[in-house]
């Protein structure tokens, strides 16, 4: 069977010209075709000698998931759903805005963590994505986006346009990153070469749940901007709404945090804080989130909850949202809030579902609950 280079970061792929007898440069050359240049078809690859050509032609592909389908939403944000096989579909979104381009990338299909406003979490847990799953969706999305970018600037009558257009990557889309570790650190890997993407760590973003082992091992392995999805300000509450709170409490969570900060490329971490209306937007659980953080360097993203069907959950109300946001602000705080893009077509934060055939019995045993 072909082997996919889509799979490899560039020390991979050096190893594996080895073993067909090709020299290390040649890896380098059909690493910058494929991640700079976009190229899938190894005939187009001009600089490279016509015998390895067709050599790679016989042993490799270069295989992104298939797409099975865009939606473009009214403010501009772009999703796709990607066909991982068996009934299986993973969601990728990308945010314009004036200064960037982010792409919102998944690491499961699924999640096994139960988080219960999440509707990707209600729809049970498949299997990890393989490195090109991951890393295939940047390709897609680069070549997909710089196709409409350079055919609208060649109706305008300018040239062609080189660059990429995603100039940020969150791991927040479906799954939890750090449950996929080895795959996730090795697309993490592609995304950071000056060989592929060239991004900088500031601008890779993993998201958490708050898995504390992995935590540490992505500090050592591979520190980008961190992201803590906490949406709670003490145990309790947490342990209800993000179980893997039962497992590692939040005291062991904000060590850990501290601890990531010493490898970290940004001084801070962010908490990405899900508002809840009347279960975690309260006053009282905001001067708890201040006592929780008052040592780790941090800022908050306050999300607006992105209502789903059946969710059990609603948006906060825009003044009881405003006090909460004050009282973090008026202690020190950097808050923002983020705005919701892309609920029209349910690509907002926390509505990503794609189509998952479930492993995990969880949909079939909630179903079960709410029948009795």
């Amino acid at each position: 069977m072909p082997q996919n280079l889509l799979d490899f970061d560039l020390e991979g792929l050096t190893a594996w010209f080895t073993e067909l007898g090709e020299k290390p440069f040649r890896a380098k050359q059909v690493f910058h075709w494929i991640h700079q240049s976009g190229v899938a078809d190894f005939a187009q690859m001009t600089d490279i000698a016509k015998s390895l050509r067709e050599k790679l032609q016989l042993h490799a592909v270069v295989q992104a998931p298939a797409i099975s389908y865009a939606h473009t939403s009214n403010d501009g944000t772009r999703k796709w759903l990607f066909d991982v096989g068996v009934a299986n579909g993973i969601e990728t979104v990308f945010i314009p805005e004036d200064d960037r381009g982010t792409l919102c990338v998944s690491s499961q299909v699924g999640c096994a963590l139960e988080c219960t406003f999440c509707s990707t979490g209600r729809q049970g847990f498949n299997r990890n994505l393989s490195v090109a799953e991951i890393i295939g969706q940047l390709w897609v999305a680069n070549r997909s986006l710089r196709g409409e970018v350079n055919r609208t600037a060649s109706n305008h009558g300018a040239g062609e346009i080189a660059e990429r257009p995603v100039s940020n990557v969150v791991m927040m889309g479906m799954g939890e990153p750090l449950a996929n570790f080895e795959n996730v650190v090795t697309a993490l890997g592609v995304m950071l070469d000056d060989h592929a993407y060239g991004l900088s760590r500031r601008r890779v973003t993993v998201s958490t749940s708050g898995i504390v082992p992995a935590m540490d091992r992505l500090a050592e392995r591979c520190p980008v901007a961190l992201a803590v999805s906490l949406h709670a300000p003490n145990d309790a509450l947490r342990d209800q709404i993000v179980p893997i709170n039962r497992k590692y409490p939040l005291r062991e969570l904000m060590a850990a945090c501290r601890r990531y900060l010493v490898h970290a490329p940004r001084d801070f971490i962010t908490f990405e804080y899900v508002m809840l209306a009347g279960v975690n937007d309260q006053p009282e659980h905001a001067r708890q989130l201040i006592e929780l953080t008052r040592d780790v360097p941090c800022k908050f993203n306050l999300i607006p909850f992105n209502p789903f069907p059946d969710s059990g959950y609603e948006k906060p109300r825009h003044d009881t949202l405003r006090a909460f946001r004050e009282i973090l602000q008026d202690a020190g705080y950097v808050v923002t809030t983020r705005k919701t893009r892309g609920d029209d077509i349910d690509a907002a934060c926390g509505q990503l579902a794609g189509k998952v055939a479930d492993k995990s019995g969880r949909v079939m045993k909630r179903m079960n609950q709410e029948a009795a």
